[in-house]
């Protein structure tokens, strides 16, 4: 518990920092207090009190309603005095002269801006210019893809790589059309949408593939029993750890793999998986890729978001199965839970009751848990980690799925709500704790895409569907009577 407290404060203060530090000058350091003042009762209260005790429901809800209002209002008393002027400034007799808005295109270009928006495709009524931005408004005449290759190739045609096309939808529901400076183009770099550039540092992702395959195989060998006198002794005991370190590297290499792969698919550049080691916990903090250029369109955001899901899981299933097959039954303790490996409770998920059933068959009973095998135990992480980066939070994978299929301010809905259902999620599985309070840090808008306005076909929306089923089969508890059924 100390230890994932240690891991949200730091990932907490990253987020003030980079969020709020420049428009407030109330100390980075207050804001981090008050939005870890929950974490940190809730971890007081379980070492004074025990686990056992639960956490006061009303103070819990409480607290994530009064830490974020004081939150805003510190970030309000710390506005630097330029922006608490400015409405004062406004109502003055004589108002300061206004900035002259810098125009990225000149007036020759402009008319050759509105030759490149068809009337039949779309209907170009008005220009805006903003900072490092041209807004162009109009009404659509066609099917939103159609519009965007036929205006994004007239844009190139004329000025080359040096505007980034976005289609996204405004606040009336209306969409328009943003040309923003390609930063690529200043860096003097191939456009995004170019052939993707090979990773230049993969010497590194090996490096760390290497050391989290040691790390994990340590881990393995606690896991299955070898004590550290016994290690001492017999230094070979350590590849005892090899079923559980390779399973859960294979599973996530897998996953960050299939978005790696789907990436180069769309032409999107990312970077090569990279592991994160650690010589203890699991033995890794997971994997992750890096998009190094925008998604094109809400296909390829959901294609890249649902392909790493998946791939993990059709590699976590014949892990988990085969592991659960070698694992032994034994009578439920009252600690049992979903992350219990030693004594897990089945009925902990329906996706976990479903596989333990089939694999264990008549041995698997009501008063029954499971002493996981050490490749079961990578399997049941791999189902964990599925469920997380299926919810539908902001830039999670699942995130990226309810955006393709639903847009980008319905993504954000979902996402809100999701939040505050993990967070009654914890009553039942209290090991989620950290978790639910994380997915309260994580923003809930997701980055649009390129075109953010052309909608999934219904083949896709049929995936998205299954993988939110498939998260909601994880992560909610059987009842007793899909148990008797199973029996």
């Amino acid at each position: 518990m100390l230890i994932w407290l240690l891991l949200l404060g730091v990932f907490t203060y990253f987020v003030v920092q980079r969020s709020v530090a420049g428009i407030t000058r109330t100390p980075t350091w207050l804001l981090w207090c008050v939005m870890m003042t929950p974490a940190f009762a809730l971890v007081i209260w379980s070492l004074v009190q025990g686990l056992e005790e639960p956490f006061p429901p009303g103070l819990l809800v409480a607290l994530f309603i009064l830490c974020p209002l004081g939150y805003w209002l510190l970030i309000q008393w710390g506005r630097s005095p330029s922006d608490k002027t400015a409405p004062a400034a406004a109502a003055t007799p004589e108002p300061a002269p206004e900035k002259p808005v810098l125009r990225p295109i000149d007036k020759a270009e402009e008319a050759t801006l509105q030759h490149c928006f068809p009337w039949s495709i779309y209907y170009l009524q008005n220009i805006e210019y903003r900072p490092q931005a041209l807004i162009c408004r109009g009404q659509l005449r066609s099917s939103p893809t159609v519009a965007y290759n036929t205006i994004r190739e007239n844009v190139e045609a004329n000025f080359g790589d040096r505007f980034l096309v976005l289609f996204q939808e405004g606040l009336n529901g209306k969409p328009f059309f943003a040309l923003v400076p390609n930063p690529q183009t200043q860096k003097q770099k191939p456009s995004p949408l170019s052939t993707p550039q090979k990773d230049t540092r993969p010497l590194v992702a090996i490096a760390l593939v290497l050391t989290t395959l040691f790390t994990t195989t340590g881990v393995g060998a606690y896991i299955a029993g070898v004590s550290e006198e016994a290690l001492q002794a017999d230094p070979t005991l350590f590849f005892q750890g090899i079923p559980y370190g390779l399973s859960l590297m294979v599973i996530l290499g897998v996953h960050e793999l299939g978005h790696y792969l789907m990436a180069r698919r769309y032409r999107i550049r990312a970077t090569l998986p990279y592991f994160i080691p650690i010589p203890f916990f699991l033995g890794t903090f997971g994997a992750f890729i890096q998009l190094r250029s925008p998604v094109p369109n809400r296909r390829a955001l959901f294609d890249v978001g649902i392909a790493g899901p998946l791939s993990g899981l059709v590699m976590t299933l014949p892990f988990l199965l085969w592991g659960l097959f070698h694992s032994e039954v034994v009578p439920i303790p009252e600690d049992a839970s979903l992350l219990n490996f030693d004594a897990l409770d089945p009925q902990a998920s329906i996706a976990l009751l479903f596989l333990s059933k089939l694999a264990l068959g008549s041995r698997l009973t009501l008063d029954s848990a499971v002493d996981l095998h050490p490749m079961a135990v990578a399997g049941c992480l791999g189902l964990v980690v599925t469920a997380l980066n299926l919810m539908p939070v902001g830039q999670l994978d699942g995130g990226h799925i309810v955006h393709a299929m639903y847009g980008q301010r319905m993504g954000a809905i979902i996402g809100q709500v999701a939040r505050f259902l993990v967070l009654g999620l914890v009553l039942v599985h209290p090991e989620l704790l950290i978790w639910a309070i994380l997915l309260f840090f994580i923003p809930a808008v997701d980055e649009p895409a390129l075109n953010d306005v052309s909608e999934l076909d219904n083949r896709r929306d049929l995936w998205g569907l299954f993988a939110l089923v498939v998260l909601v089969l994880i992560i909610l508890p059987a009842p007793d009577v899909l148990m008797t059924l199973l029996s």
